[in-house]
């Protein structure tokens, strides 16, 4: 997200990324995080960067967004939304493993080799944002069980709403972003056509961080004399 902070640093806002819980660690870390403390981690920040700005907006890329739409339907006081790439359920293989994983197979099973890499088309920035080796089956189901309360809490959200995504992306279908924008009622939605997952480092980075800055524009711009946060 480093890219996309920066971009959105350079348009006039107070930029802040958020280090979830086992993310940018080990293996090892993220085995023990809960979908709980990865809630608790991005709230903490809201709570920190709203004593400092009049108005705090959030983006996410797949789970961050859903981190973000999460909270935004919990609280009234965030100034826009942007949902990067969020995945409601899981299609393809990943969703075939996933299932596998929720019965008896889950509970001899603790690592999933991470074959091929981050699921990005860019190959300069699929080197430069690596991603681990493996993902713990516990992780996953923490994913897999926040996805559905993310989903019914949809309707909830009030702040305005982007919703991007990739038409083909890998990870997170892209009836995922059809639904989250019907249920959230967004105010607008970007498609990409040559991207895959990680729409904020792809071959379409330019155009996402476009689409988010002029989002944040419209909804969240600082008055005179007050400052916005994004983070």
């Amino acid at each position: 997200m480093r890219y996309l902070g920066g971009a959105i640093a350079r348009a006039g806002f107070a930029a802040r990324g958020v280090p979830l819980p086992g993310h940018g660690t080990s293996v090892e870390d993220l085995d023990r995080a809960r979908w709980q403390d990865w809630v608790a981690a991005v709230e903490c920040e809201i709570d920190t960067m709203s004593r400092r700005c009049r108005r705090v907006a959030v983006v996410g890329q797949s789970l961050g967004g859903l981190l973000a739409l999460y909270l935004a339907a919990r609280r009234r006081d965030l100034a826009a939304v942007a949902s990067l790439a969020a995945p409601l359920w899981l299609d393809g293989l990943t969703g075939r493993v996933s299932r596998w994983l929720g019965g008896p197979l889950g509970r001899r099973i603790h690592r999933i080799p991470k074959l091929g890499g981050s699921d990005v088309r860019d190959p300069r920035a699929r080197a430069e944002n690596p991603c681990y080796p493996a993902i713990p089956t516990r992780a996953l189901g923490e994913l897999l069980a926040f996805m559905p309360i993310v989903d019914a809490a949809l309707p909830a959200i009030t702040s305005p709403v982007l919703v991007v995504h990739a038409r083909h992306d890998h990870t997170a279908p892209p009836a995922c972003a059809v639904r989250i924008a019907a249920r959230a009622r967004a105010r607008r939605v970007r498609w990409l056509e040559r991207s895959f997952h990680l729409i904020a480092v792809d071959v379409e980075r330019d155009i996402v961080a476009a689409e988010v800055i002029a989002f944040l524009r419209r909804h969240a711009a600082p008055a005179p004399g007050d400052l916005s946060c994004v983070m």
